[in-house]
């Protein structure tokens, strides 16, 4: 007589389980929320140097009352290499912006948000020439596959097979794109090395910075008119930055890296959707491709890395 045993998972297990899945909840729905960022900057109507200073300073207010609301004070209290590290990543963040803001303008949502998101394999090539970090085999074909990506993704390649070239304004707008990226893989690092300071005091700090050095801009140009404008620009500090980062970093603290590595890419599609849904830019069959294999790549890439982290 065969008998069978049925093994009811522990109340640590389904703990786990449950702990992991609102992880995954939260960081979809902090991604969904950055999603929509280009719409509330195109819908202000202002300059990418406003933009910047409100999204500080509201991010700097919504930040403060999280922290006053968690007790958690004391993160943000830093000296020495910490303090410099924050500061520093805090203007660095604040030229990250400015650039996203202006290639926004001059491409679109979509095509910025996604040109930005090859920021992951330049992470990977400076921690391989600074700190002579393995790059494996799997990691440098999705590498190749990524550039071949990026070109599709950016029209580079529809302008070229049509002999429509593309107004430079657009190409500039690509270019700081790529800037951009280049200076958050320089923040990303700058935070890897941050001992001792947590993800959302960075930000806290990077808003603090942010709100001090641009205040000269709302002062000497004046400030947008009462209306719609201020409520779009304090969104992009109160949702943008200040509700979207608590939810993401509270998702990325109950989530193995692997499966970071995959949400995290929830952002560039769901601006993508957002482009087309709300303004009718619809990103063409080969630049779709081109987000697909950008995004498998870059999967790919953030796998690797934390399997050897």
């Amino acid at each position: 007589m065969n008998s069978s045993t049925t093994t009811l998972p522990s109340p640590a297990t389904e703990a786990a389980s449950a702990r992991e899945r609102g992880g995954m909840w939260l960081m979809v729905a902090g991604g969904l929320m950055l999603g929509t960022l280009g719409v509330f900057l195109e819908e202000a109507g202002q300059s990418p140097l406003t933009a910047v200073w409100f999204r500080c300073a509201f991010g700097l207010l919504a930040l403060t009352a999280w922290f006053a609301a968690t007790r958690r004070w004391r993160e943000l209290r830093l000296s020495g290499a910490a303090r410099v590290a924050a500061v520093s990543a805090g203007v660095l963040a604040v030229v990250n912006w400015l650039l996203f803001f202006e290639a926004i303008e001059r491409t679109s949502i979509s095509v910025a948000t996604v040109v930005v998101h090859v920021q992951p394999f330049l992470v990977m090539a400076f921690g391989a020439w600074w700190w002579k970090e393995r790059i494996t085999r799997a990691q440098a074909m999705a590498a190749l596959a990524s550039l071949i990506g990026l070109a599709l993704a950016s029209g580079w390649v529809d302008g070229a097979l049509t002999g429509v070239g593309w107004s430079s304004s657009y190409l500039w707008g690509v270019g700081l794109a790529l800037l951009n990226s280049v200076g958050y893989a320089a923040l990303t690092l700058i935070a890897n090395r941050a001992r001792g300071v947590s993800p959302l005091a960075l930000a806290w700090w990077q808003c603090a910075v942010g709100a001090v050095v641009l205040l000269w801009w709302p002062l000497t140009q004046g400030w947008p008119p009462a209306g719609p404008a201020w409520a779009w620009l304090a969104g992009l500090g109160v949702i943008h930055t200040g509700l979207a980062y608590v939810v993401l970093y509270a998702g990325v603290a109950r989530l193995t890296a692997g499966r970071v590595a995959v949400l995290q890419f929830v952002y560039p599609a769901s601006a993508v959707a957002v482009d087309w849904l709300v303004y009718d830019r619809a990103l063409s069959p080969s630049q779709l491709v081109g987000v697909l294999v950008m995004l498998v790549a870059l999967v790919v890439v953030g796998m690797q890395r934390a399997r050897h982290t």
